[in-house]
Formats: C-alpha cells, structure tokens, sequence
C-alpha cells in the first residue's frame, strides 16, 4: 500500500511540474511584455497590408506533419480597423476561406472578430510580438471542436512575419501551426 501511495505522488508531482512547465516557462507562459523593448516593432496596420503570402504546417498532438498550406492573404486598414480575406489552399486539395476583423486600441490591444472565431479574440502588440487569445470553432468536416488558440506573430528583421499557434481542447495541446508570411511582392 505505502509503494501505490508513492507512485501516486510521483505522479502527481510529474503532472504538476508538467503543468507549471506549460504555463509559465514555454510557449504558453510568454506575454506581450516580454518583447516591449525589442526591435523591429511591429505595427499590424504596417506590416499586415496589402497582398501578402503565407506558408505554413499544421502538426498534430504527436508533433507529426497532419497539413501543409498556402494562403494568399489580403489585407486593408481604414484607420485603426482592419480587414484580413484569407484563402487557405491544403495540400489535401481543401480550401478555406476567412476574413477577420481587426480592430486595434491606441494602447496596442487588438480586437479579432471573425465567422468562425467564437465572440471577440484579444490581443496586444508590443515590440516585435503580437499575441492573439480566441475561441475557434473548427468546420463539420473536421469535427466542429471548439479549440482554445494561442497565436503569435514576431516580426523578424526583412519584414517577414513568422506565425506560431497553439490550439487546445481542455487544456490539452491538440494541434500547432508554423507559418511564415510576407508581402506577395517579396515572395
């Protein structure tokens, strides 16, 4: 009896230094605050304009390849609101359409609204960085999960934009995204 109730607590101590691992030291416990005073800044209304292209990879829990992409991308501003048509090309032969409203706070906050975003996604942009937190709900065909998102976008020195998402379904890590995104002009 003494050895289950050891094991039970070395367990249990894995489970919570995996939690507070994922929730505080990796990507999950990065905050907007942590690039304010890096370089290049990053100004949505800048650097998300006009025809842009994207590439990217969908994994999978086990971290495997489930989908490769490429999007062209629209965007135009009209003061400090933005709309961003998205059409997704999968390598499955799938499209998917999207188009986002941005609205942006003169503190750097971000408002995402979009057909398939449940209620409001928040964001901030600081520095390089830009965090966007929404609910998304997935298409029938692919299950019409509703997943926690996590999505950061860093701008690197040539104006390229390098986008990595997390999505979660309680709590657990279900599916990531690695993209890059940059003016069609320049691709």
């Amino acid at each position: 009896m003494e050895m289950l109730a050891y094991t039970f607590l070395g367990m249990l101590i894995a489970l919570s230094l995996t939690w507070v691992w994922s929730r505080k030291l990796g990507f999950l416990g990065q905050s907007p605050e942590d690039y304010a005073d890096l370089g290049p800044h990053f100004d949505l209304r800048q650097h998300l304009r006009g025809p842009i292209q994207c590439e990217g990879m969908i994994y999978g829990p086990t971290g495997k390849v489930t989908s490769r992409f490429v999007a062209d991308m629209d965007v135009s501003w009209d003061g400090n609101v933005g709309t961003m048509t998205e059409r997704f090309h999968y390598d499955s032969g799938a499209t998917q359409d999207r188009q986002w409203v941005l609205t942006l706070g003169n503190d750097g906050s971000i408002k995402a609204e979009a057909p398939d975003v449940v209620g409001i996604g928040h964001g901030m942009q600081k520095g390089p960085g830009v965090q966007l937190n929404y609910r998304i709900k997935l298409p029938e065909s692919s299950g019409g999960h509703e997943l926690d998102t996590v999505d950061w976008m860093y701008l690197v020195d040539n104006g390229t934009i390098m986008n990595r998402s997390q999505f979660r379904k309680y709590g657990f890590k279900v599916a990531e995204l690695v993209a890059t995104m940059r003016p069609k002009a320049a691709a």
